[in-house]
């Protein structure tokens, strides 16, 4: 346990997070070797482009090989921010929505672990050898909010992660989750920005991209047509009483008990909330990197728990 370095992942449909980066997770295959060596993944004789647009959805992760290989470069890019060279034995902490935890952490742990063999590869013009000994899961989420000890002490908190294709809901009682409250609903920001994109070209007839949506949406400067930048706001509107609405009808009273909210769209859902609306009471997390955070953190403190005794 002592030599293996405590690397966090968080495997989202529209982006990979570790503790220091996030990128989208979109992977482009090649034969040959790319114009540039930036952000290029080389495993098993093929070139990969990691992090050009995002993943189809996929209820089953492990069905394809494209969590994986993200998993390399996101693990290459930790080792290299670290300054821990290019062999490593890896404790990888990672997370599962609570909804499938119990159904998937095996399928997922076997398909991230590969039997603890070590791998070659190659990322940016580095060659890389790792060994992924140990996988620890985590609920994501839950993992989120240890990270901020203050929401610790409510009593009762909703949860609220709010990913690319999935928002994952749950209740937290006393700082444990309510595994019976564990709702996931299909309204990611996947499905706001591709409702957005579609509006604007039925209004006014552009074609705007999703790094332009998301930069309005985050209320960070974007150059673009001002009719456009004003329906990307109301979508976002638009959208936050959706999501509010579909998680009152799923059962949580998000008048009486504090909203928790993290993932790519907490900011979205924060901008678009204010006291004298009455919905909700909203604690956002808006660092995306905020799950893989968690994870290293609950897994560091384990082992030296295990470490000290």
């Amino acid at each position: 346990m002592s030599d293996s370095i405590i690397i966090g992942v968080d495997h989202g449909y529209a982006a990979m997070k570790t503790a220091h980066f996030a990128f989208p997770s979109g992977l482009v295959a090649y034969e040959h070797e790319p114009y540039t060596l930036s952000n290029v993944l080389e495993y098993g004789g093929k070139f990969y482009v990691v992090g050009s647009g995002r993943q189809p959805l996929q209820k089953d992760k492990t069905q394809a090989e494209d969590y994986y290989l993200l998993t390399l470069a996101a693990i290459a890019k930790e080792l290299e921010y670290r300054n821990a060279g290019t062999m490593a034995d890896v404790h990888l902490a990672t997370g599962l929505p609570l909804t499938s935890f119990g159904r998937d952490k095996k399928a997922f742990r076997d398909y991230l672990c590969r039997d603890g063999k070590p791998v070659s590869f190659r990322f940016e013009g580095l060659d890389y050898t790792i060994t992924i000994s140990k996988v620890s899961l985590y609920p994501q989420g839950y993992a989120a909010v240890l990270t901020q000890s203050g929401l610790l002490n409510e009593p009762s908190v909703i949860v609220a992660d709010i990913g690319g294709w999935t928002v994952d809901l749950m209740r937290l009682d006393n700082g444990i989750p309510n595994a019976s409250t564990c709702r996931s609903l299909e309204l990611g920001m996947i499905r706001c920005m591709d409702e957005t994109k579609e509006q604007i070209r039925r209004d006014i007839g552009l074609s705007v991209t999703d790094a332009q949506v998301e930069r309005v949406l985050a209320g960070k400067p974007c150059s673009m047509d001002e009719d456009a930048r004003s329906i990307i706001r109301k979508q976002g509107r638009i959208y936050t009483e959706r999501l509010l609405s579909a998680a009152m009808e799923s059962g949580f009273d998000l008048k009486a008990i504090p909203v928790v909210m993290l993932g790519g769209g907490a900011t979205v859902v924060k901008s678009n909330v204010s006291p004298q609306d009455g919905l909700c009471r909203v604690f956002a997390l808006p660092d995306d990197k905020v799950n893989a955070e968690g994870f290293e953190r609950i897994l560091g403190q384990f082992a030296g728990r295990l470490g000290s005794g």
